[in-house]
């Protein structure tokens, strides 16, 4: 055992043992019957605890039930005609610790984008305009804030506002990888000065609505700074359940400044170095794993589960689960008690465009508008009625929606030729989708949500994005929509929501969390190592990362 615990914070100084060994396990070769650790989804997440577990030296083993390896971190194919990987549902990266980089050995590079967002509008007189912020240069920023609302005042109102989260991720960063402290003992971490107490308060006690109310004036800008609360949720500025909070914390706090950044050849980098690190530390992987049955009433737990026909059984001391809390009670035999809170609220859409479209307002080129955050129908009030008209049971009669394109920071992910032709690939996440309103009728909901979703970003283009997709060669346009419902059946996500859950605050809500990592469950050494534990979400292998650390504290106690 390569683990020695640091009383004094909780953490673990783990010495890595590199092994030298094949992972590479097929049917053919030989399976041990029994594995310190047997992980279920070699998803993000289980790769890293994969990886900290087999470099302490622990015997690990793998079982995902796809051909490929990554979940969600993944790149495709997915327009087989033409050689371009897209990031099918994950595609930017904010919560990864530079820490659990270094630790694992990465060699992964993150790209800056040039511009953190654009906004198109269009006031009276029909000029066509836009709000564009920079990650490069704040007065370009400045500048497009005073086109849009006359004065400097709400540019300075913004930067105040964004000190809140600034603040929040200060305190609270380094402690996401550290044990569960209780929300009375976070709270005092606050207690500071003014600003401090101002950010505990607006961002954990009360509705983030009231924030951005009592900060910002243009509904523009408050509807933009809210998006980050409903990215995947279903919610509103003043929901009581404070999910806008929590998942507006998520989008702020990643490594102290919350900026989200493009990785270099897409996510499937993120998955191939995963992989790599796993197996150099000794793990072991089968995939096109169908689990059959979990036993976790003995001494140790047990996996049934077929792959090629042929039916296995391993056993093993230690149980991760990268999967759902809802798949884990169907695997148990127990009912699933979601919270409201729960809903998955995402539609997704991949493109490949052979050109980019040009924008009304002609002021900025469509590289730099793509090239962030194009945001859509996310005025303030606009979203508001989008998501009264959702909960009323009908699509939303403006969609809000934000857009991005990959290949505008990174062109590595297409091959030289089709960079050569000027092609692209976008993606469209759409908000107030929630899966109630697919669940009914799935391929008619995700035809008529396509539709409106491609509707709300035409409006801001001289021609529609539909002319500049790229055709296959059977004719059909290079598209691929994803609904609530779709992402369920794909990646076993809880009503499609890409947090598994509702997000949680980063520190223990009950007496009973406090001190622990967030994984544990009811079972007896079955820990959850994915986005369904506590602080769970995104991709950050922080899940991963607690769940390996919970691992070795249990053998740390053992001995």
């Amino acid at each position: 055992m390569f683990a020695t615990a640091n009383s004094s914070t909780g953490e673990f100084d783990v010495c890595f043992a590199v092994f030298d060994v094949s992972s590479e396990l097929t049917t053919e070769s030989k399976m041990k019957s029994h594995y310190d650790v047997v992980i279920l989804g070699a998803g993000h997440n289980g790769l890293v605890a994969a990886s900290y577990l087999g470099r302490a030296g622990f015997s690990v083993l793998l079982l995902e039930k796809n051909d490929y390896i990554g979940g969600a971190t993944t790149s495709q194919q997915v327009f087989p005609d033409y050689d371009a990987r897209l990031s099918r549902y994950a595609y930017l990266v904010s919560l990864l610790p530079q820490k659990i980089i270094h630790d694992l050995g990465w060699d992964l590079e993150l790209r800056r984008r040039a511009t953190a967002s654009f906004t198109p509008y269009s006031p009276r007189r029909g000029y066509h305009g836009g709000l564009l912020l920079s990650n490069l240069d704040q007065e370009v920023s400045r500048k497009s804030m005073v086109d849009l609302t006359g004065s400097e005042a709400e540019f300075e109102r913004l930067k105040k506002f964004y000190n809140l989260p600034r603040v929040f991720a200060e305190q609270v960063w380094d402690s996401m990888l550290e044990p569960l402290v209780a929300k009375e003992e976070m709270a005092r971490r606050f207690h500071a000065d003014e600003l401090s107490r101002e950010a505990w308060r607006s961002l954990v006690e009360e509705p983030l609505g009231n924030a951005i109310e009592r900060y910002l004036q243009n509904d523009l800008v408050r509807g933009l700074v809210f998006t980050d609360a409903k990215v995947g949720v279903f919610t509103h500025p003043h929901d009581s359940s404070l999910v806008q909070n929590r998942c507006f914390l998520y989008h702020l706090i990643g490594n102290k400044n919350g900026e989200w950044k493009v990785p270099v050849g897409g996510m499937g980098a993120v998955a191939s170095q995963l992989e790599r690190a796993a197996r150099k530390a000794g793990a072991e992987i089968l995939t096109n794993v169908v689990i059959q049955s979990l036993n976790v009433s003995g001494k140790t737990r047990a996996v049934e589960f077929a792959v090629d026909g042929k039916r296995e059984t391993v056993e093993a001391r230690f149980l991760l689960v990268n999967f759902g809390r809802n798949v884990l009670a169907k695997f148990m035999g127990r009912l699933f008690q979601p919270d409201r809170a729960d809903e998955g609220s995402v539609f997704k859409i991949n493109m490949l465009l052979c050109r980019l479209p040009k924008l009304k307002a002609q002021k900025y080129p469509a590289t730099e508008a793509f090239c962030g955050t194009f945001h859509s129908d996310e005025g303030y009030e606009q979203m508001n009625a989008s998501f009264d008209q959702a909960s009323g049971g009908r699509l939303p009669e403006k969609t809000p929606c934000e857009m991005y394109c990959h290949t505008l920071t990174d062109d590595s992910i297409l091959a030289p030729e089709l960079r050569q032709q000027g092609f692209h690939t976008m993606t469209l996440f759409g908000l107030d989708a929630p899966f109630s309103l697919f669940v009914r009728d799935n391929e008619t909901m995700r035809r008529q949500a396509e539709k409106k979703f491609l509707a709300s970003i035409n409006q801001w283009l001289e021609e529609p994005i539909e002319d500049c997709l790229a055709i296959a060669r059977d004719g059909r346009p290079c598209i691929e929509s994803k609904s609530p419902v779709d992402i369920e059946d794909a990646l076993g996500m809880y009503h499609g929501n890409i947090f598994h859950n509702a997000p949680t605050f980063p520190f223990a809500e009950r007496k009973e969390q406090v001190g622990t990592w967030g994984v544990e469950t009811e079972y007896e050494n079955v820990f959850f190592c994915g986005s369904s534990a506590l602080r769970g979400g995104a991709v950050s292998g922080i899940p991963g990362h607690n769940a390996a650390m919970k691992v070795l504290e249990v053998m740390t106690g053992s001995q």
